[in-house]
């Protein structure tokens, strides 16, 4: 009984001086967890290409490490790669944080497993344990929308990335199918002509008759003095190529007795100044000085005052080559009769066409 008591002392003794060291030997290496992960995708539809992956933690050792690895599954451990995923190209982007300076590291990718292996023999530690960043561009996303996957995210202190394990964690992400957005914007057009008041300037000229949206009342007109009117026309429209006012008028001023005034010897291609008091002529100006066609600034150049007759075909004279809100020009008419032109009432309409280019 003695020997057995001292035996069984014995034993108590040499697990009681080893015991500590033993368990040492005994427990495994573990990594320590991360915290805070994410991995944010540059396009998160199904099939895009070259789709950077920012994976982001914190709570990161800081100690050296070797080797970074990145696996993406479908399953939080161990697992298969996701359907149509391919990391063939993948590289280890410069603007990655988790190490200090990620042009050392080499990536090595291995499609069939969807294993990312970034490695620096040299190892180095991260510069700060929060808000790290490992960025991995050049992805090809895989094909099953709305299906969660995993990217099994860890760090080793040795380039066979299987030993010495550092930090761990496993965090998840998800592809779409991406939003098809539709809309449709309808034409609009807005077209309004308004008066213009005695003694406004209108492309050099100074009116001396106050019109209105519809009227343009020279009244009582002597050989002395010309007559002088304006209207504005204000255009609005949401036509890519803009719009074009076009004028034209339904026949030479004409009295009761079939008698005309007889127009300007000015065109709208070539507009010329008017006639001076005492000569019978009708004509147009515009205000416009970058017009559609012809010479843009036909009317305007040299101080303006340039007119044109009216004709029975439409001619420009307001434009704009894009979209446009509340653009105004101002139109002119002027009018002067000789010594001899027959007394009577004359009229005629004057036409206003605005058309946009969709």
């Amino acid at each position: 009984m003695l020997r057995r008591l001292r035996i069984t002392l014995a034993i108590v003794i040499i697990f009681s001086l080893i015991g500590g060291d033993l368990f040492s030997l005994v427990k495994p290496a573990l990594a320590a967890s991360l915290t805070s992960g994410s991995v944010a995708l540059s396009d998160s539809r199904i099939n895009q290409t070259t789709v950077s992956y920012t994976i982001t933690f914190s709570n990161v050792t800081t100690s050296p490490i070797k080797c970074i690895k990145a696996q993406f599954s479908d399953a939080a451990t161990g697992g298969s790669k996701p359907t149509g995923l391919t990391i063939s190209s993948a590289t280890f982007s410069g603007t990655s944080t988790y190490v200090p300076t990620p042009a050392s590291w080499a990536i090595s990718n291995n499609n069939t497993s969807g294993v990312s292996s970034i490695t620096y023999a040299t190892g180095e530690t991260p510069a700060a344990a929060s808000s790290r960043t490992v960025v991995l561009a050049g992805i090809t996303n895989g094909s099953t929308a709305e299906t969660g996957y995993y990217l099994q995210f860890s760090t080793y202190n040795n380039v066979d990335c299987s030993t010495s394990p550092v930090d761990s964690a496993v965090i998840m992400f998800i592809y779409t199918n991406g939003q098809a957005v539709s809309l449709t914007v309808d034409p609009s057009l807005s077209f309004t002509v308004t008066s213009r008041s005695s003694s406004t300037s209108v492309n050099g000229a100074t009116t001396n008759i106050t019109t209105t949206s519809t009227t343009v009342p020279f009244g009582v007109v002597t050989s002395s003095t010309n007559a002088i009117a304006a209207q504005r026309l204000t255009v609005s429209t949401n036509a890519a190529g803009g719009y074009t006012v076009f004028t034209r008028y339904s026949g030479a001023l004409t009295n009761a007795s079939l008698q005309t005034i007889t127009d300007h010897t000015g065109t709208n291609a070539a507009p010329t100044a008017f006639s001076a008091a005492g000569t019978e002529s009708f004509g147009y100006t515009t205000a416009d000085s970058s017009l559609g066609t012809g010479t843009a600034d036909r009317f305007t150049s040299s101080g303006g005052n340039k007119w044109a007759a009216f004709t029975t075909s439409n001619a420009e004279v307001a434009y704009n080559n894009s979209p446009a809100s509340a653009q105004t020009t101002d139109v002119g008419y002027q009018v002067g009769i000789a010594g001899g032109t027959e007394a009577g009432v004359y009229t005629t309409t004057v036409i206003y066409t605005a058309t946009p280019t969709y």
